[in-house]
């Protein structure tokens, strides 16, 4: 008598949301080879659209990317929690810093990754959020549980406060210095590209138009003491 042999797995269904065409399709052709362990059900390019396709199709696991035209995969972390605690979604980013890490945890995110991981990386990691694990980066994962230790003993980086990243900090520590931001760049050996993508968010988070209203709202702050 033949025994039994145990049903196959089924592939993990996954919803992809991000804003931008070419990156959904990246992702679809990443995971192409693994279909027999993952297949991509649907996707969206904003939360409003996202919440209609995840609650048409209830996926094991959606995989959004942190910034969205208008909002943000906070967002729909945020959205989807008050709709159902049973939606597990994991966050693709470009920002390696923990503070958005950070964020995306507080928002409910059933994980964090960068966007520079591997088709097989990002499948296991996909299986282990759908089975109820946190999956975080590898590279951030040290540097979390540091900041963790740091943030019990009350030791946090000037501008935390105000939702600034430590990088962040360091950018607005140097703005308020006077560099400019090949300066900046070339003190953080980071590219100028990256740079003005931390003022951005600097501009952003201070709610201020511009460098100079950046310095003065740092200094009547005391963000640096």
């Amino acid at each position: 008598m033949t025994p039994a042999t145990a049903p196959a797995a089924e592939p993990l269904r996954v919803v992809v949301v991000d804003d931008h065409e070419i990156v959904v399709a990246g992702l679809t052709a990443m995971l192409a080879p693994f279909t027999d362990r993952v297949r991509i059900v649907g996707s969206a390019h904003g939360v409003d659209e996202a919440l209609e396709v995840i609650g048409s199709l209830e996926p094991d696991v959606v995989l959004a990317d942190v910034r969205l035209e208008g909002q943000s995969g906070l967002d729909l972390c945020r959205r989807l929690g008050e709709q159902s605690a049973g939606h597990r979604v994991v966050l693709l980013s470009v920002y390696d810093d923990e503070q958005y890490l950070f964020q995306a945890l507080r928002a409910g995110a059933a994980g964090y990754l960068l966007k520079r991981i591997r088709g097989e990386e990002l499948v296991s990691q996909l299986e282990l959020a759908a089975g109820g694990t946190t999956v975080i980066d590898a590279t951030m994962a040290g540097r979390v549980v540091t900041s963790a230790a740091r943030l019990e003993r009350d030791e946090f980086w000037p501008g935390a406060h105000l939702g600034l990243s430590h990088r962040e900090s360091e950018v607005l520590a140097l703005i308020v210095a006077g560099c400019t931001n090949r300066a900046i760049a070339a003190r953080l050996v980071v590219g100028d590209e990256t740079v003005k993508t931390h003022v951005r968010a600097v501009l952003r988070k201070l709610d201020v138009p511009d460098r100079t209203a950046a310095v003065a709202k740092a200094l009547r702050e005391g963000v640096f003491q």
